[in-house]
């Protein structure tokens, strides 16, 4: 669906939007504003990385913008992302995605006379800030998964699988945007060349670095909290494996001493003797016993 946001009349441009394009959609804007072949294909790309590219009358720009209800199972960035394509020139400003965007929808109800978007160019700028503040957003939603499942991992017994399949997505999800917020540095430093750099750049180049900072701390601090759970896993395995051995050292020796019995030989004195079935289960006790002691003074128990 085609929309003109704005008229030509109001600012020194005009903003078209256009939602869940179509290829008659892209045939148009191609044909209206002399778009090149390369950029209109790049554009159809679902899972386009961040980019920008200068042509001779308009700049193309591919932004990527975290999703707005993307799945805790999510993992690939079709997913967790959405794609947005600007095309700008001198005189125009042309928005291209599939799914809604919520914050193109606020940006439309802005004063397009002002500072911030007094021309083509800085109305990108501020649409690319916009962008990536969406996943500045996420952040908080993200530490928070991240802290409930330090907390059970710490606190509290659950099955395994559950607990690494729920990492792994979050994990995934995190990798994702880190490689996402990585690749806007190309798009930011273009807009904050020192030719064209302003407060709105600045601003933008800001954001974006610390951005991909804290996801940075964020992917470490998942990767810590996999280390910890493997190394928790890991000693409650060896506790287990701690007192089977336990056990099995105190039925070893009792085994052996009813192997021995149990062999029925003919001349075994024993087996006619009136207190072999006591004085046998008495040995039994005193190895049993002399093992526990002597774990108990090793520490081991």
């Amino acid at each position: 669906m085609v929309r003109t946001i704005v008229e030509k009349e109001i600012a020194n441009y005009e903003w078209i939007d256009i939602s869940e394009p179509t290829s008659e959609d892209f045939t148009f804007i191609k044909e209206r504003y002399n778009l090149n072949e390369a950029s209109i294909k790049d554009s159809k790309e679902p899972e386009h990385l961040p980019k920008i590219e200068e042509f001779e009358n308009y700049t193309f720009v591919i932004l990527r913008v975290m999703s707005d209800n993307f799945k805790e199972n999510s993992d690939s960035i079709g997913e967790i992302t959405d794609r947005l394509t600007i095309f700008y020139g001198s005189d125009f400003v042309i928005t291209v995605h599939k799914r809604r965007i919520e914050f193109l929808e606020k940006l439309k109800n802005i004063e397009f006379t002002s500072i911030k978007t007094k021309n083509s160019r800085k109305l990108a700028v501020f649409i690319t800030t916009a962008a990536v503040f969406t996943f500045s957003q996420t952040l908080e939603q993200l530490s928070t998964r991240i802290d409930a499942y330090e907390e059970l991992i710490f606190l509290k017994r659950m099955k395994q699988q559950p607990i690494l399949k729920n990492l792994y997505f979050i994990k995934r999800q995190i990798d994702v945007a880190r490689k996402v917020i990585f690749l806007y540095r190309e798009v930011v430093e273009h807009f904050h060349s020192s030719s064209k750099k302003d407060v709105y750049t600045r601003d933008l180049k800001d954001l974006q670095v610390r951005t991909s900072t804290l996801y940075e701390n964020l992917s470490e601090n998942v990767a810590q909290l996999l280390n910890v759970y493997f190394n928790i896993s890991s000693n409650h395995t060896n506790e287990i494996m701690r007192i089977l051995t336990i056990f099995s050292v105190f039925f070893m020796p009792i085994t052996f001493v009813a192997g021995i019995y149990g062999m029925n030989f003919k001349n075994m004195p024993e087996l006619e003797w009136y207190y072999g079935y006591p004085v046998a289960m008495g040995i039994m006790v005193a190895i049993s016993l002399a093992i526990y002691l002597w774990f108990k003074r090793k520490g081991w128990l």
